[in-house]
């Protein structure tokens, strides 16, 4: 285990007075509505009062885009140790075994009590239907609308969370802060256009906000994924781990001038191929599981064939596949592909990896608690021990429903535990801003992290990019960190950053290769596993 510091250059983003800020009184409070928040609420007693907070529509999540499913045995040809087996030799020695055995152990209940809900899956025979994808030994990918699992799934969670009286959804709510005293966690500080500032006190607070895949110039993720729960974490003095762990998805459409969109590994797990600019099948080149080797190895192997053959992409072809299976499948990612001229029945479609699902995280144990007391997480905003240095395909959906489960349950016993005595603390955000700041540019300042991020801490690293990335995100966040921003794209901009550099220092530390990780100044991976990087503020 490797223990670093770092220090933010402030506590809170912005100033607040607690005699001049409206203030608001909740039992839970969940920040974030992806598939670990919505289902944290679902467990809170409803006696208490649980207030989740979004930052834009509730729909809108990592959670909701996911495609490929939710990895389960359902089949009986497959069996739970199975599932295990896949999952550890995917994390390439940084798992937890005892976080992998309770989740996937769990995985055939969660996917069920989802049909429960609503959620309707594929079927085949009358059984859910079952898919295999990149590292799992059997077909146990559970999927819904051929490709767009992710938004069946949460249309029958937020459904049904909203039919819960006791659970009430701010949407468009930016949250600046968690409030702390005393080493606990009491709340947040929000912000939304109609109301301004407002304090909300809580007894326990969920943490749920989801990835940071925006950091990358390249990201198959959302705008809204810009590591800000990950952030104000580590303001509040959470502890963080794995954060050099980002795992970069091998497929990602490229179209020069047009947003990224993922296309699935289920397409890879149907039967497609890889091949290069030439046609050339060139996976089995540098793994014997052709293209459904892990994504690490997959997206290594794009990267260096596209470096052979000097050009911009790889291609997926689908064309042996039949029409039917294609048409049924990937309804979405075709739909998509036509949007370009493009027809995945006879043409080979352009793709290159880019940032996808970041493993790295606040610290949980297997009860969903951080080492902030008061504070429960969730999601991809936690390092769980599930993923360890890379993420097994369609386990993310999954952890979020299991630990969503877990923290709901810890939170809400918790809050049942204190009484309705609410206190407001006098809490301290005093700072001062220079006077004549020039106004910045933070389309152009977010852009040239992206590309500073892909550049020197994307699939290959080494010691000079990391170095030349840490002088440079210094250099702009002395500057960017002065500034008291009114808006959420100047605190997700100061998010991104302190995020960024406890990435750049993890990456530096872990001083081998394993998963995601990938040091081409040291090509090995150690043994014994040196562990985690864990990362706090001073």
């Amino acid at each position: 285990m490797t223990q670093l510091t770092y220090q933010p250059r402030r506590r809170y983003l912005t100033r607040f007075h607690p005699k001049r800020v409206p203030h608001m009184f909740t039992d839970v409070l969940v920040l974030g509505s992806g598939i670990a928040g919505i289902r944290a609420a679902l467990e809170i007693d409803p006696s208490l009062r649980v207030v989740v907070v979004t930052k834009d529509q509730v729909e809108l999540s990592n959670s909701a885009w996911a495609q490929g499913g939710i990895a389960g045995v359902l089949d009986p040809s497959d069996a739970i140790q199975n599932h295990v087996a896949d999952t550890i030799s995917a994390g390439a020695g940084l798992c937890d075994g005892e976080v992998v055995e309770k989740v996937v152990e769990a995985a055939p209940r969660l996917i069920r009590e989802l049909s429960e809900f609503g959620a309707r899956f594929d079927q085949k025979d009358g059984h859910i239907a079952l898919t295999t994808e990149g590292g799992h030994s059997h077909p146990r990918v559970a999927h819904a609308l051929g490709d767009a699992t992710g938004k069946e799934v949460m249309r029958a969670l937020i459904e049904k969370a909203r039919g819960s009286s006791w659970n009430e959804i701010w949407e468009r709510t930016f949250t600046i802060d968690l409030l702390t005293h005393e080493g606990e966690c009491k709340g947040a500080l929000v912000w939304n256009a109609e109301h301004g500032k407002t304090l909300v006190w809580a007894k326990q607070t969920i943490l749920c906000t989801g990835g940071a895949g925006r950091l990358f110039r390249e990201t198959t993720n959302p705008s809204i994924a810009t590591a800000d729960g990950h952030a104000i974490a580590y303001r509040a003095g959470a502890k963080l781990r794995d954060m050099e762990m980002m795992q970069f998805h091998p497929t990602v459409l490229y179209i020069a001038g047009s947003s990224r969109h993922l296309i699935s590994e289920a397409v890879r797990g149907e039967g497609a191929y890889l091949v290069d600019a030439s046609g050339h099948r060139f996976m089995f080149e540098y793994d014997e599981r052709g293209e459904l080797a892990p994504r690490d190895i997959v997206s290594r192997a794009i990267t260096d064939q596209m470096e052979k053959t000097r050009h911009p992409c790889v291609y997926l072809d689908l064309t042996h596949l039949p029409d039917e299976l294609v048409n049924s499948r990937f309804p979405h990612i075709s739909k998509v592909c036509q949007e370009f001229g493009l027809d995945l029945n006879r043409d080979r479609i352009p793709v290159r990896p880019g940032a996808h699902y970041m493993i790295g995280g606040v610290e949980v144990d297997l009860e969903g608690r951080t080492s902030l007391p008061g504070l429960w997480a969730a999601g991809e905003a936690t390092s769980s021990g599930l993923h360890g240095a890379n993420r097994l395909a369609s386990n993310s959906l999954l952890e979020g429903l299991y630990y969503g489960i877990q923290a709901g349950k810890g939170a809400s016993q918790a809050a049942l535990e204190i009484p309705d005595r609410f206190n407001v603390i006098p809490l301290e955000s005093d700072w001062t801003e220079p006077s004549g700041l020039r106004e910045l540019n933070l389309v152009d300042l977010l852009n040239s992290l992206s590309s500073v991020m892909w550049r020197n801490v994307g699939i290959h690293r080494d010691q000079e990019g990391l170095t030349a990335a840490a002088s440079q995100v210094d250099f702009w966040e002395r500057f960017v960190s002065q500034r008291e921003f009114s808006t959420p794209e100047g605190w997700e901009l100061q998010n991104m950053m302190l995020v960024a550099r406890t990435m750049i220092e993890s990456a530096n530390a872990r001083r081998e290769s394993r998963g995601v990780h990938y040091r081409t100044d040291f090509p090995e991976t150690l043994e014994p596993c040196p562990g985690h990087v864990s990362i706090q503020s001073s």
